[in-house]
């Protein structure tokens, strides 16, 4: 199952989403993600609905208005990776003192045999993120199980993907794929930018899904702070 490319596609449709903000235009727009240590990893939609996309159903037009016309999306797990190694280092810094840590494995630093590990547990993030606030109904249901079907010709990938979007919402049984205390990070950092946290229901469930990865209070305020710096 090569969960790693599925994402990633998804990831990096947000770059592809993106619109000039109050002009309208539907064209598709990529971004450079200047120099925000996110680089291209995250960008923001202007106005009205997002453009088409599994992406965009994920992370719903509704989002983007309560969010006022600012939604921050991906643009690859490479990018993620920097983030949260950053997010990582500096709480594992802090955390240790003068004790020599070791270097964070994050998605972009592991083997490439553990590649596929962090990328479904990131991507079970997104989807437990994006089911959040209830939005996706059976209409969007079918759109984004479409959208995959066009993504991916792996039978067993997609069966994967439609058994997470079905199954009820519980941070409990999306965090206990962080097998590590770095896929923990990961999967937080990828669920703070799918979620508007002015919706009390989104800011719950994040509460709950810190909790059940076991976060320590500083690392998860250190992921919150290099997510709202590189959104800004």
């Amino acid at each position: 199952m090569n969960t790693r490319s599925l994402l990633d596609q998804l990831l990096n449709a947000g770059k592809d989403m993106m619109q000039n903000q109050g002009s309208g235009n539907t064209q598709p727009q990529s971004r450079s993600g200047g120099s925000s240590p996110l680089g291209g990893l995250l960008g923001s939609v202007g106005g009205g609905a997002l453009g088409g996309g599994a992406m965009s159903l994920l992370m719903g037009s509704k989002k983007a208005r309560k969010m006022g016309g600012k939604v921050a999306v991906y643009g690859g797990l490479a990018a993620l990776g920097v983030v949260a190694y950053k997010a990582y280092s500096n709480w594992q810094s802090q955390a240790q003192g003068n004790v020599s840590p070791g270097q964070p494995q994050t998605i972009d630093r592991v083997p490439p045999a553990q590649i596929e590990q962090h990328s479904q547990a990131i991507l079970r993030a997104v989807i437990g993120a994006a089911k959040a606030d209830g939005h996706i109904d059976e209409r969007e249901r079918v759109l984004i199980d479409g959208e995959v079907e066009r993504i991916t010709d792996d039978s067993e990938l997609k069966r994967w993907f439609d058994q997470e979007l079905a199954k009820p919402l519980d941070p409990a049984d999306v965090a206990r794929s962080a097998a590590t205390p770095e896929i923990a990070a990961e999967m937080y950092l990828a669920s703070l930018v799918m979620v508007d946290d002015q919706n009390f229901m989104e800011r719950s469930y994040m509460e709950e899904l810190a909790r059940q990865l076991k976060l320590d209070p500083a690392l998860k305020a250190e992921l919150e702070a290099q997510a709202a710096n590189s959104i800004g």
